[in-house]
């Protein structure tokens, strides 16, 4: 089916002309399994397997049933043509707010585009908590070093993402917890999906986030950085358009509306 089917059957959604069946979400995100196809060239995902899994993140949430239709079906589109699995593997998540389904790309998806431009030897990003020895320096001589301790380990501290380059040299970027809640307060999404059931998951893609800008990046990951919190109702394969991403920003609220080397599939801890 073409892309202007899909089109045809969310005109006929918004109309309450759609035919039994014909207008549900289920249907809709089948009809656009051609597109999603073509946006997921070049990448190692499946289509079919892409389609089954946004339909299980779909039927398991009804705030994401509840928001506007298209904007679900361009959410799909971004995290596509990112490369970028929804879902229980943390790589994306799709965020209501409001009527609107957004995008947020997560820690492992980050993970996976900066490990994917092949400049990297390794990149992982961790949580500090209070037990753990942990010591790091800037300047001149940069150096980090985190030992975990055994059995209980405390509450969180710190965060942080490291990176070793394919000529030697390593950056890395360390945030305390009042860091990672500053930027969560100045986000859309702060009080609801991932920053409320994965909390660690999300501190730690911040982290990379900052790191990024220490880091050779390839275009995708600047991609996925600037789509976030993104609201896209074009459904062409060819339309993520290029950005240049605020790296400080994360999701803005504006005016209403342990080491992967290469990346697992371990669930998030």
């Amino acid at each position: 089916m073409s892309n202007a089917t899909t089109k045809a059957a969310l005109a006929q959604r918004k109309t309450g002309t759609a035919s039994a069946g014909g207008g549900d979400l289920r249907t809709l995100i089948e009809r656009q399994k051609p597109e999603i196809a073509r946006a997921l060239t070049g990448t190692a995902l499946d289509p079919e397997r892409f389609t089954r899994v946004a339909l299980t993140v779909v039927r398991q949430s009804n705030d994401l049933q509840r928001c506007r239709p298209e904007s679900l079906l361009g959410a799909l589109m971004t995290s596509a043509q990112l490369g970028l699995e929804p879902g229980p593997l943390g790589e994306a998540y799709l965020v209501p707010y409001g009527d609107q389904v957004t995008f947020i790309p997560g820690y492992r998806g980050l993970i996976k585009l900066a490990w994917n431009s092949g400049q990297l030897r390794n990149i992982s990003a961790r949580v500090v908590h209070e037990e753990d020895e942990f010591e790091y320096a800037y300047g001149l001589h940069p150096d980090l070093i985190h030992k975990p301790a055994r059995g209980a380990r405390g509450g969180i501290t710190d965060v942080y993402a490291a990176a070793t380059l394919l000529d030697g040299g390593a950056e890395f970027e360390v945030m305390s917890v009042d860091a990672i809640e500053a930027i969560r307060g100045r986000s859309r999404a702060g009080k609801k999906g991932p920053w409320v059931t994965d909390w660690e998951a999300m501190a730690r893609k911040t982290a990379v986030r900052q790191l990024a800008k220490w880091l050779p990046m390839a275009t995708v990951m600047n991609r996925a950085i600037a789509a976030e919190g993104s609201v896209r109702t074009d459904l062409d394969a060819d339309a993520l358009d290029e950005i240049t991403p605020d790296l400080d920003g994360e999701v803005i609220e504006t005016e209403p509306p342990e080491e992967e080397t290469p990346p697992t599939d371990e669930p998030t801890s």
